[in-house]
């Protein structure tokens, strides 16, 4: 496939091989969420953000996998170095029993692995002063690990603040942190001292105009610091064991919190030097522009986790948050993964390496500029930051139309929160692709309208 010249080309989607593909899948898997039957057929071409499906459709895929595919598919900025390597058997080993190495000398490895992945995500953290790193096998284990540690770091601390619209993952313990859809928690058992606190809804707010419930009393005080305070709150903030935040809420509808909500945040858990935990999942890894999205933000991360584009789960942190205690945390696969760590330091590579940073923030603009130029009647609003985009609409209805329609065009988009699309293209994705994919969203959301 010439990534320069391909343009999608759909007959039927999804087509019949497809359907069987996913009634053949479905026949075993426990339910889940499969948004749409697209059937990647990994024999056939695909480069970047095109993609051929088993039906032959090439399709423009503007979700890069819920951002866990950063360069999209078969992209040599990573294909290339890798396929040097004659990989070992096995590939994935006990990481937290045994070390490896291809023989050099520490931090002159050829076959970059996971010490070699530890290295380069300390180096991204190092201004938070973020110089320790366990690794997992996924984001909802970075987030696990996450809160494991802050309980050591503070003695057991009681309790923990969450904000409403969170999600930060599907296992129990992570469970008790969100605050999205029900269907996430309901009737499963939850961690105890969870708090909440209303998550800014309006980037452009002040204390003054917010409209979500976070500053209360005409913008003098905000929910959190009534709750924390020492003499009249009812969360005694020695207690409170980490305050964790999305940067950006993703599966709550990709909402951009506003310069006063992070300030007040900020200001909060220094004030009472409390561990703030930055879930980056979805929004780290050069996604907004900015390698991590909290460096947007004037609060300094205690923790950060990440996964998705990284390849594998991964809580950061200094060492005087990481328990010392040998056995208090392992994982047999934890920092095994030699495939998936190889992946991650060459994704990292290639953001500095090809400026992605720049990219996504030129591109990200483009794709904005682009829809509100066009004045969609049925969009309300269109924001991003970088390459994690946003168009949000009147209805679910409306949404979930537009989401089908550009499937049925060969775009294909995700939805989130209640009634947006979120808009994730690789992050070297061009300009001819950018306009490309936009033309087409545009004309999904026409054909709906009208």
């Amino acid at each position: 496939m010439d990534r320069h010249r391909a343009e999608p080309q759909v007959t039927e989607m999804p087509g019949e091989r497809a359907n069987e593909w996913a009634e053949y899948h479905r026949d075993r898997a426990a339910t889940s969420t499969y948004v749409y039957d697209f059937v990647w057929d990994i024999t056939d071409e695909a480069e970047g953000p095109f993609v051929t499906d088993v039906d032959g459709n090439v399709l423009l895929d503007f979700t890069s996998h819920v951002a866990a595919a950063p360069l999209g598919y078969n992209n040599p900025k990573v294909m290339e170095p890798m396929s040097e390597f004659d990989l070992p058997d096995p590939s994935k080993i006990a990481g937290q029993d045994f070390y490896l190495s291809d023989g050099a000398t520490p931090g002159e490895s050829s076959l970059p692995g996971p010490t070699d992945l530890m290295d380069e995500l300390t180096e991204t953290t190092s201004h938070y002063g973020l110089d320790t790193v366990f690794l997992s096998n996924s984001g909802a284990e970075a987030v696990e690990n996450a809160i494991k540690i802050c309980y050591d770091d503070t003695g057991g601390g009681r309790y923990a603040v969450t904000f409403q619209g969170a999600f930060h993952g599907r296992t129990l313990g992570a469970l008790s942190l969100n605050r999205s859809k029900s269907v996430y928690r309901r009737e499963f058992p939850e961690v105890s001292g969870v708090h909440d606190a209303p998550y800014c809804d309006d980037r452009t707010c002040t204390p003054e105009t917010c409209s979500c419930g976070f500053f209360t009393d005409g913008g003098d005080t905000s929910v959190l610091r009534e709750a924390l305070d020492p003499k009249t709150g009812w969360i005694d903030p020695s207690e409170v064991a980490y305050v964790i935040v999305e940067p950006i809420q993703g599966e709550g509808g990709y909402r951009f919190p506003s310069d006063a909500f992070v300030d007040e945040l900020t200001y909060l858990t220094e004030e009472h030097d409390i561990n703030l935990v930055a879930d980056e999942i979805q929004s780290g890894m050069g996604r907004t522009g900015e390698m991590w999205a909290s460096d947007h933000y004037p609060y300094e991360p205690d923790v950060i986790t990440s996964a998705k584009a990284l390849r594998v789960g991964a809580t950061i942190a200094g060492e005087d948050t990481f328990p010392d205690e040998r056995l208090r945390l392992s994982s047999t696969w934890g920092a095994g993964d030699i495939v998936s760590a190889m992946q991650g330091v060459f994704s990292i590579r290639a953001i500095h390496e090809y400026d992605l940073l720049d990219n996504a923030v030129e591109r990200g603009r483009q794709f904005q500029e682009f829809v509100r130029d066009a004045d969609l009647e049925a969009v309300t609003d269109v924001r991003g930051k970088g390459l994690m985009l946003a168009v949000e609409f009147a209805s679910t209805a409306l949404r979930d139309e537009v989401n089908e329609a550009a499937m049925r065009r060969g775009l294909l988009t995700l939805s989130c929160g209640d009634d947006v699309i979120r808009i994730l293209p690789p992050l070297d994705v061009t300009d001819r692709e950018i306009e490309m994919g936009a033309t087409m969203f545009v004309d999904s959301v026409d054909a709906v309208a009208n």
